[in-house]
């Protein structure tokens, strides 16, 4: 699909790549509806939580260092990414750098929703760039705005030759998509339409799109041994860093749904080849990553030679433990782009996966193809129940309660919580690279050992809470969801 960086706008991932938000049935199911083009998302008649698009672009956009992000809305929705700008800084206090960043809110009220503020907004943003001397400025948009039809394209328009800066409008509405996701392409399409440059020449630099760069130091080591450089995207990113992009050898991401928009637009642009492979989580992903990073900037012989080296260390020792987890069972709740991920490196490890709750399904990625992580667990005869549930905590409430797993893993801290409440054992997968490489592999599979076998918190802790969940609701069969859903 064609990315049009002329246009502020970015259609939603409904529109663009056919994502859902509902779907309960198998995984061969859920593939070969997507493979033939007839999947469809069911909406649900009562939705208990979601999280907001808006909340995913601004925390993108502030994790850029010395640039303005100014959200044009309530102070209470620009209290949505305050907690990723914080610990942006934090991050960036832990690299030892300064992150100048600033985010700003318009504070709109009763009065700017009927009259509008485009004044107001103007007036803040000269403001904003005389007194911060920001690098780039974003000016945001929010469900306010976008209900009033305020035009921030045109005051950004009017402003661009008084600031001398790049200056873009993002429109990241919270009401646009139920897909939550639909705001990292938003903020991904930002950056591209702004700040990023056509190359003047290739640099020996890998674009590594992830969250938090916590793995930051491991994986510059790891890519010496290739003579390759990560440019790690976009905590911390200086914007002369962001302008260079174009010029690298290849595109890579510890997420795909994190990383999709932002790798194809560069392919689609500059010709910089996205890396499309399953994720570096597990020892098969981070094997063909590795193997196709070394296709693409032929290092294959370094990268075959590094793989020989760690698999001598760690193979033997992940071979042991899987003795240890053999037999298990587990349900879990995530991005899509860690369910399947996930559920094939638990699938490695010996576990069986009885349930898998993706918060949402791309049907297909911007170039056509179905994820990665899909096509490897059909190939590999790997099939489980599975659904597509936002976040839909009664949902897994109900899943856990039937199914009885030995662990319970999720991405999100609301998710995991509830499931110690049942009283039932759970891996809170908040580190992106958690499972990544061989190393990381073999710490999260003693992570699930040592979560199944110290369970007193969990038995604690469900024999003193009293859950909203009745007995009725629990009698309720969790494959008569999907019924419900089509009413």
């Amino acid at each position: 699909m064609a990315i049009n960086l002329d246009s502020s706008n970015v259609g939603t991932r409904e529109n663009r790549i056919g994502s859902i938000t509902g779907y309960i049935g198998s995984l061969s199911d859920l593939a070969n509806q997507s493979e033939c083009g007839t999947l469809k998302g069911c909406s649900r008649c009562f939705s208990q939580s979601s999280t907001c698009l808006s909340q995913c672009a601004l925390g993108q956009l502030s994790a850029i260092r010395d640039v303005a992000v100014i959200h044009h809305g309530p102070s209470g929705c620009s209290v949505a990414s305050a907690g990723a700008y914080y610990l942006d800084k934090v991050m960036a206090k832990k690299r030892g750098i300064t992150n100048n960043t600033v985010y700003v809110g318009t504070d709109m009220n009763e009065e700017d929703t009927i009259f509008g503020s485009a004044d107001s907004l103007r007036r803040i943003i000269s403001e904003v760039n005389k007194r911060y001397k920001p690098k780039t400025i974003f000016v945001t948009s929010s469900c306010a705005t976008g209900i009033i039809g305020e035009d921030i394209d045109s005051v950004v328009d009017e402003v661009k030759d008084e600031v001398d800066v790049p200056i873009v409008a993002v429109h990241c509405e919270g009401f646009k998509s139920r897909i939550w996701a639909t705001g990292f392409d938003i903020s991904d399409h930002a950056v591209l339409s702004s700040i990023v440059k056509p190359p003047k020449k290739k640099r020996n630099t890998i674009n590594f799109k992830n969250f938090y760069e916590s793995a930051r130091p491991e994986i510059i080591e790891m890519f010496k041994n290739f003579d390759l450089e990560p440019i790690f995207l976009y905590c911390n990113s200086t914007v002369e860093e962001l302008e260079h992009i174009s010029e690298s050898l290849a595109t890579t991401c510890i997420c795909g749904t994190l990383g999709n928009y932002l790798g194809n637009g560069l392919e689609e642009k500059y010709g910089v080849p996205y890396i499309r492979t399953i994720n570096p989580l597990g020892i098969a992903g981070f094997e063909s990553w590795l193997r196709e990073i070394g296709r693409v900037t032929k290092k294959t012989e370094a990268i075959e030679r590094y793989i020989a080296e760690q698999r001598e260390i760690y193979f033997p020792k992940i071979e042991e433990i899987k003795k240890d987890l053999k037999g298990l069972k587990a349900v879990l709740g995530m991005g899509p782009g860690y369910t399947f991920e996930v559920s094939r490196v638990l699938d490695e490890l010996g576990i069986e996966v009885e349930w898998a709750l993706a918060w949402h399904y791309d049907k297909k990625y911007e170039n056509g193809d179905v994820p990665p992580a899909m096509e490897y667990l059909l190939e590999h005869d790997v099939d489980f129940e599975a659904s597509v549930a936002d976040q839909q905590n009664y949902e897994v409430m109900n899943i856990l309660n039937k199914y009885q797993p030995d662990v319970y893993l999720s991405r999100h801290p609301g998710s995991t919580v509830w499931a110690i409440k049942n009283g039932t054992p759970a891996v809170y997968v908040a580190d992106e690279y958690m499972i990544f490489g061989y190393k990381h592999t073999l710490e999260f599979a003693q992570s699930i050992l040592d979560s199944i076998h110290n369970r007193s918190f969990e038995k604690n802790l469900a024999r003193r809470v009293k859950l909203p969940y009745t007995s009725w609701w629990y009698e309720q069969s969790v494959d008569n969801f999907l019924e419900e859903a089509k009413r």
